[in-house]
């Protein structure tokens, strides 16, 4: 019995075997790395944008400004993003949420409610105060008044959510007895209150007057705990 011969790839098929592979193989890869830069890119353009508005205010940046920041084509801004407003909500949502996200994530307290509220305020100025989460904080203070909609996603994405965790610990502190002040429920603003002076007295008068933050957060939950008892 004769065994047939096996066929050979002619040369010119054999790179065009080899060539189809080798196609394969990138169209696997740049997915994954096209995915990558862009990401990249995208990062770029918000710690670009974070600068501009920083230095020159919402109002007077320009994007030709942050994509010469970002080091890239003002037409890929356009990739990301639609204007300088949505470019902003974007700085609000990885900058500020992060942060007030905590407060909603704390687990139920072992200890007391001051321990809860000390240990995420004080957390809360170290990361803001002295960082630029509080140029950002500081910015839409300053020009929040005269763009209504950056305003208003600030308070739907940070001030709602951190008011709403305030609230259900005060609720809690009245409940346990360690608030006695009930109507405090109603103005969680009250309780928060150290931090938002603490950031603006920060970029006005700490040249005049250095604000210890943390002690002055101290004294404003004695006032609404009672001053911790000393053994």
């Amino acid at each position: 019995m004769t065994r047939k011969p096996t066929k050979t790839a002619t040369p010119s098929a054999a790179r065009a075997n080899a060539k189809a592979s080798v196609v394969a193989r990138s169209d696997e890869a740049p997915a994954s790395s096209r995915a990558t830069r862009a990401a990249e890119r995208r990062a770029a353009i918000v710690d670009a944008a974070m600068e501009e508005f920083i230095v020159r205010g919402f109002t007077a940046t320009r994007l030709d400004d942050i994509a010469k920041r970002a080091g890239v084509a003002k037409g890929t801004i356009y990739l990301h993003f639609k204007d300088k407003e949505s470019m902003f909500e974007e700085l609000v949502r990885t900058v500020i949420v992060p942060v007030v996200t905590k407060l909603n994530a704390l687990p139920p307290p072992t200890g007391s409610v001051r321990d809860l509220v000390e240990a995420f305020a004080s957390n809360f100025l170290k990361e803001v105060i002295g960082t630029r989460r509080g140029d950002l904080v500081r910015l839409i203070v300053a020009e929040g008044p005269r763009f209504p909609s950056v305003a208003d996603f600030y308070y739907r994405e940070v001030v709602s959510r951190g008011m709403a965790g305030m609230r259900a610990l005060i609720e809690l502190g009245i409940a346990r007895g360690e608030i006695r002040e009930k109507n405090l429920a109603r103005y969680p603003q009250i309780l928060v209150a150290p931090a938002m002076i603490a950031v603006i007295w920060q970029s006005l008068f700490a040249r005049h007057a250095p604000l210890d933050a943390q002690d002055m957060l101290r004294v404003h939950l004695d006032l609404i705990f009672g001053e911790r008892r000393t053994t």
